[in-house]
């Protein structure tokens, strides 16, 4: 029996270029590669100039999660010049962050996600009509809706910001705004409109207070028929065809997650220290190794390069001691080799070990028993991932389910913030290292730093994408995303609808198209939108 190869080449989403590689025998792929097809090389840009260059470069890596770069370039220097941050400096970025995660749910779902779908590998399905109705690109009655709603929680980000993307209103010490009860009191009608217009009525059918009463898996099963407005609900609708059309059986994974967590306490963190940093989160850093929690330390982060288009690094260096990346002489990306070099990721490994991150490591994380009383405590998908396990239809649920708790956040501080009180504290530059993490809208990210002489010497960022599309590590372990495809049963290999799914459960920061190949001839087969 032949075995057949799929080159998805480039699978993008926001920026930058991912190719896939994937083997399929009887059906089925046996074998996964992602590659990263594009050096950016924003270490380099960085090496040499004023510490605060981050706050103006690194928020330009990318074009959808921005601010997340600038929370982690501002927090980096705080740890690294031992700042001083009020608390409303600290509920000003909480807010930041998380109306940027807020906006990327239900554009997420509507423009990445769900079209998929409506692929007509579903269409002898009971539900595959209404799903169309609501879910097909640009035409789904929702579809409109959710993408329409998407654009508001960003307005809140851009009247304390300035802008939104590229915003750099996070600075060391604080923030630059102070701002006016006007400005506070137009953001919480902004977040009303948001709930009233999708979240609510739309994706919900219920109050969030009632959704948020959901505490475990049947909880979830009874909620969905409970009464008509919640089985009728997008959210409704997704819970019954998901498992109707079978997405909770594959996509698994590596099975194991990490946080670094994000939304620092604001009367918890007012002198910044990496140590210090655990213990002030509210949504938590940790580890999961698919039995136990660990807590977070970024010193267990390292990265393997093994097979990453790099001449001059080793495997297994924490980002600190890492040398700036040299592109390797040849990169073959016609034809690569993908038992050597085959990708510009490196391998991010947390104590040795393949994770994956983004929003169902975060409510894996918040079902931690141990977790303190100011952070978040809710045992849904502790429970979710003993019944039922990841898998496509689980990392969807996990990134909605967090829109909710976030609208609440976002209400909550927004009353916190005392206009009498100061917004910025003035450091004083030196010399150092320092390290900032947030949790961007697709998962940890992280920022490492190493000032001498008034300058950057060394600057690294690890990203979600470099942890979930990675290439294999050292021990030729495969990367989150290159294991969650193993093992998924491709119907048809001239739409390879299976491969989205997956890849787009994951939402790597990067625009799809495919091509299939013939592995006899090497002639296309066809070339279509993911």
């Amino acid at each position: 029996m032949s075995v057949k190869e799929l080159n998805i080449s480039p699978v993008g989403r926001v920026e930058g270029d991912l190719d896939v590689k994937v083997y399929i025998d009887n059906g089925k792929v046996t074998r996964a590669h992602t590659q990263a097809a594009m050096f950016r090389g924003f270490e380099k840009i960085m090496a040499g100039k004023d510490p605060q260059s981050g706050l103006i470069v690194t928020p330009r890596i990318c074009g959808i999660c921005g601010g997340s770069h600038l929370y982690c370039a501002s927090s980096a220097l705080d740890t690294a010049w031992g700042t001083k941050l009020p608390p409303n400096a600290l509920l000003l970025r909480a807010i930041g962050q998380a109306t940027e995660t807020l906006q990327s749910i239900p554009r997420w779902f509507y423009a990445i996600f769900a079209t998929d779908l409506a692929n007509k590998k579903f269409a002898n399905k009971p539900l595959y009509k209404e799903v169309v109705k609501r879910w097909a690109a640009y035409v789904g009655e929702t579809f409109q809706i959710g993408l329409t709603a998407s654009g508001l929680p960003v307005q809140i980000y851009a009247l304390f910001g300035g802008q939104w993307p590229h915003s750099s209103y996070m600075v060391p010490g604080g923030v630059m705004c102070a701002p006016t009860l006007k400005d506070i009191t137009r953001a919480h009608a902004i977040l009303t409109q948001f709930k009233n217009d999708w979240l609510e009525k739309v994706w919900l059918g219920c109050s969030i207070e009632r959704y948020m009463e959901i505490k475990s898996w049947q909880d979830m099963l009874d909620w969905v028929d409970e009464n008509d407005s919640q089985r009728n609900s997008d959210l409704g609708l997704f819970i019954r065809a998901g498992q109707e059309f079978g997405i909770d059986k594959f996509g698994q994974g590596v099975g194991k997650f990490l946080t670094t967590g994000t939304y620092l306490h604001k009367d918890k963190y007012n002198n910044p220290t990496i140590e210090g940093r655990n213990e002030a989160l509210i949504s938590p850093s940790g580890f999961f190794d698919g039995e136990n929690y660990h807590e977070f330390d970024h010193l267990k982060v390292s990265e393997d390069v093994k097979h990453s288009w790099y001449d001059n690094q080793k495997d297994g260096l924490h980002p600190w001691d890492e040398p700036l990346p040299t592109p390797a002489k040849s990169q073959p990306l016609e034809h690569s080799d993908f038992d050597n070099q085959y990708s510009w990721s490196k391998s991010p490994r947390y104590n040795g070990y393949t994770c994956e991150t983004g929003p169902l490591a975060r409510v894996v994380m918040n079902a931690n028993p141990k977790n303190k009383e100011h952070q978040i405590r809710d045992p849904l998908f502790g429970d979710i991932i003993k019944k039922i396990g990841p898998s496509v239809f689980t990392r969807v649920l996990g990134r909605m389910h967090e829109a909710p708790r976030i609208y609440k956040f976002i209400e909550q501080w927004l009353s916190e913030i005392d206009l009498d009180r100061e917004f910025y504290i003035k450091p004083v530059e030196k010399d150092g290292k320092g390290f900032g993490a947030t949790e961007a809208a697709r998962g940890a990210l992280a920022h490492w730093i190493e000032i001498k002489d008034g300058v950057i010497k060394n600057y690294q960022v690890v990203a979600p994408t470099t942890w979930n599309v990675g290439p294999q590590d050292g021990s030729n372990n495969p990367g989150p995303i290159e294991s969650a495809l193993m093992g998924t049963t491709i119907e048809d290999p001239l739409d390879p609808v299976e491969v989205g799914l997956v890849a787009r459960s994951f939402d790597s920061c990067l625009v799809c198209t495919v091509h299939a190949h013939d592995e006899k001839s090497g002639a296309e087969l066809s070339k279509f939108k993911l």
